[in-house]
């Protein structure tokens, strides 16, 4: 823990936003280090098939789209180093973190530490966690091979999984709280035919009320209907999987940089003399991806600021060191 690490440039992440920064940062011969995290390849590497990743038509894998861009930035020197960051000081220049592994310090820094699972925040939920409940199916499905289990959530993410669970289970419940599903239409489209073969069966609007088990795990859920008391139910299953969405990955910065209300890190959306789209609070300390980013939240767009930010950085730099 003694080494310090020095560099002009530190990237923190490891998922499109960071290795796209990574990229255009080693291309403009900055040399910087990546710190991966503890997620190596961010929420990604948990997605099965990628249908709107342009140029790889129809569909690439998470796991194999995210080897494809680390690959990408090895070729060009980046040093990659599988570490986490535990403690930050951005109140003095270089800026200084310490890692689990390391100590390092930098000119200038780019954040893409990117967003981590919203849990539904029950104490049956807890108690269960690695006992049948789950944020990932890919992870943790084939567990619950012609088993019954529920999905919980609405939008794309919730919607994939139980497409992909549909699969493997025997039965899919897919709960939502709101009377419509906030995915993309051709998911919808796909969700539907499931429902018809019943692969996959509807509650909305429901909310979760308890997690039922035992010693050993899940045994089931207890779900509320929002527009009928008498549909109040419990479903016998092993094992559910919470979709609900993320949150910004930011908990380090909290009392370093401002965060809106949400956590997400405040950035200069009004740059000026076009550059410095991605800077933070702090001059030097630039943001890319889920941090930044409450709206779009799509690959695509995290790659593409980890690209702003990575330009930011390098005329940081030029113009200050």
């Amino acid at each position: 823990m003694n080494n310090i690490q020095h560099t002009k440039l530190l990237i923190l992440g490891s998922g499109p936003a960071g290795y796209t920064a990574a990229i255009y940062s080693a291309r403009a011969n900055l040399d910087p280090i990546l710190i991966t995290g503890i997620d190596i390849g961010g929420q990604l590497i948990k997605t099965t098939n990628i249908e709107n990743w342009p140029g790889n038509f129809p569909s690439i894998s998470g796991n194999k789209l995210m080897s494809n861009l680390c690959n990408h930035a090895l070729y060009f020197n980046t040093n990659i180093i599988n570490d986490y960051i535990i403690r930050v000081d951005l109140k003095q220049q270089p800026f200084y973190l310490t890692g689990n592994l390391f100590n390092y310090t930098c000119d200038s820094l780019i954040i893409a530490t990117g967003a981590i699972p919203k849990f539904l925040g029950l104490n049956s939920e807890k108690k269960f966690i690695g006992k049948g409940v789950s944020s990932c199916a890919i992870c943790d499905g084939s567990f619950y091979h012609n088993k019954k289990i529920a999905v919980i959530g609405g939008g794309n993410t919730a919607v994939e999984e139980a497409l992909y669970l549909s699969n493997i289970a025997s039965e899919v419940h897919l709960i939502h709280r709101k009377s419509y599903f906030s995915a993309e239409k051709i998911l919808i489209d796909k969700l539907l035919e499931k429902v018809k073969n019943n692969n996959i069966i509807l509650h909305y609007p429901y909310i979760v009320k308890k997690i039922l088990g035992n010693k050993v795990g899940v045994t089931g859920i207890k779900i509320f209907s929002l527009k009928n008391i008498k549909k109040n139910k419990i479903i016998n299953l092993y094992g559910i999987f919470i979709s609900i969405g993320t949150v910004p990955n930011t908990v380090l910065f909290q009392n370093e940089l401002k965060l809106d209300k949400y956590g997400y890190i405040i950035t200069n959306s009004i740059p000026k003399n076009n550059f410095n789209f991605t800077q933070t609070s702090i001059s030097g300390v630039f943001a890319a991806g889920d941090v930044m980013d409450n709206v779009y939240r799509q690959a695509i767009t995290s790659a593409a600021t980890g690209c702003m930010a990575a330009l930011d950085a390098q005329n940081y730099l030029r113009k200050n060191f």
